[in-house]
């Protein structure tokens, strides 16, 4: 424009005829014109560069989307998500440095892409487990935050399940705006976390369904273990009750009719709990009725007992047991109490407890000594057998329910039906536990001798 008038004032001096005039007139305009024409064609140019950019962009974002949602629907596995899930990040993103931790039992880093050598990383449970929403990081900020551009938590009900940290992210790709590109790339962790998280879940609940059905079939099994019936008859009544602490547990208890003039009934209860309790316990068992015939004294049953079980829990476990055979004929009792809860005898309006013994099962590579109990039982004698999970039950107060208030409960019940007394035992526990849980196994086996 400067050059126009120049060229005005030039011509005007050199010839001031009014022609020559009006033809610089008409030439200053087509300039003009041709001027306006150019940049008006030149911001066209440029809104449509910048609308092209943003469509570019904006079709990267939806593909990136798509790619992300198709594996997911293909059910691809963890590994094959988050490669999916970096490859969108480093190449369609173009973002530079990656670190993305996430969380099954622990954290762990799942992606960590371009970081400076010999930079440390954040600590997950002194700083990063306090962001609970987005953050900017300055270039500025001191040690590792300086190599990232932004935090992004992934919360589940504000407990985070994931962390994405980023750096190098690409201006060109954004439209110079960081903060535009952040939205897009949190809507990205949000997808990826959540299904890693649903995947890990639905393993999860497979891998407890597999677990309920295993401990049905345990608890089925085990409940195989025990006798169909008891013998309630001239000479003897008997009922039982258990409830194990778990699905399964370690409690056990038996009835053998050896002859027609003898029975053997025993209480037994494994150390610990749940599967391998159960599985220690039913090897027992087979043991025990294997070996126990007519003909075999207490003292040689136990110490074959010990061996077997030395050798089945390999000094791991331990079994207590209180094992007795009564003859029908000569009304004799006679007992081995190795290490069990001493059965409660209830004769003559008293009490008394049955533990003459040996050590349990399986403490000792040989027991040193094993003494047998004998009894002679008048009619109406109740013995009750029961496992520590009854006495030792606490209620909130931390007290225990007590053999001296079994004792009372036996005495006040002794001329009921033995199933009523074990009913009423049990109908106290409740009473006495309240809104404290079972922490461990009950048994109990009560017999009356007619």
């Amino acid at each position: 424009m400067f050059t126009c008038h120049v060229v005005i004032t030039f011509s005007l001096i050199l010839d001031r005829n009014v022609s020559t005039i009006r033809k610089f007139k008409a030439i200053i305009w087509s300039t003009l014109t041709s001027i306006s024409k150019n940049k008006n064609e030149q911001i066209i140019l440029e809104t449509l560069k910048i609308a092209n950019s943003a469509l570019k962009l904006k079709n990267l974002k939806l593909n990136s989307l798509l790619e992300i949602t198709n594996a997911i629907n293909n059910n691809f596995s963890r590994e094959q998500l988050l490669k999916i899930f970096e490859f969108v990040l480093r190449n369609q993103l173009n973002i530079g440095r990656l670190l993305f931790y996430t969380k099954d039992d622990d954290w762990e880093k799942s992606i960590a892409h371009g970081l400076q050598p010999g930079c440390p990383l954040p600590d997950l449970e002194t700083e990063l487990i306090e962001i609970l929403e987005v953050q900017e990081v300055s270039r500025n900020s001191e040690k590792y935050f300086g190599q990232f551009d932004v935090i992004i938590p992934i919360l589940h009900k504000n407990e985070p399940l994931a962390y994405l940290l980023a750096g190098d992210i690409n201006e060109d790709l954004i439209d110079n705006t960081k903060t535009r590109h952040i939205p897009f790339i949190q809507t990205l962790a949000n997808i990826i976390t959540v299904s890693i998280e649903n995947k890990r879940l639905f393993k999860e609940n497979i891998h407890r369904a597999g677990m309920k059905r295993e401990m049905e079939l345990a608890s089925d099994m085990q409940n195989m273990l025990f006798p169909s019936k008891l013998p309630d008859n001239e000479n003897v009544e008997m009922a039982a009750y258990h409830k194990p602490h778990q699905d399964v547990g370690g409690d056990y208890y038996d009835f053998i009719q050896l002859s027609d003039n003898e029975i053997a009934f025993c209480m037994a209860d494994v150390s610990g709990k749940g599967v391998s309790a159960a599985l220690l316990m039913s090897n027992f068992q087979a043991n025990l009725r294997a070996l126990f015939q007519q003909q075999t004294s207490l003292t040689e049953l136990i110490q074959e007992l010990n061996v077997k079980v030395l050798n089945s829990a390999m000094g791991e476990k331990f079994i207590t047991i209180f094992i007795a055979k009564y003859n029908y004929v000569t009304r004799v009792l006679q007992y081995v109490n190795a290490g069990q809860n001493p059965p409660l005898l209830v004769a003559n309006n008293t009490t008394s407890a049955l533990s003459t013994g040996c050590p349990g099962l399986g403490m000792l590579d040989e027991l040193p000594s094993i003494r047998e109990g004998v009894v002679i039982l008048d009619p109406g004698s109740v013995i009750t057998c029961y496992t520590d999970g009854v006495t030792e039950l606490e209620n909130s107060r931390e007290r225990e329910f007590g053999e001296s208030k079994l004792e009372l409960i036996l005495l006040d019940t002794q001329n009921e039906p033995v199933k009523s007394i074990n009913e009423n035992i049990v109908k106290l526990l409740r009473t006495h536990k309240g809104q404290m849980p079972y922490v461990d196994d009950i048994a109990l086996l009560t017999t009356r001798f007619k």
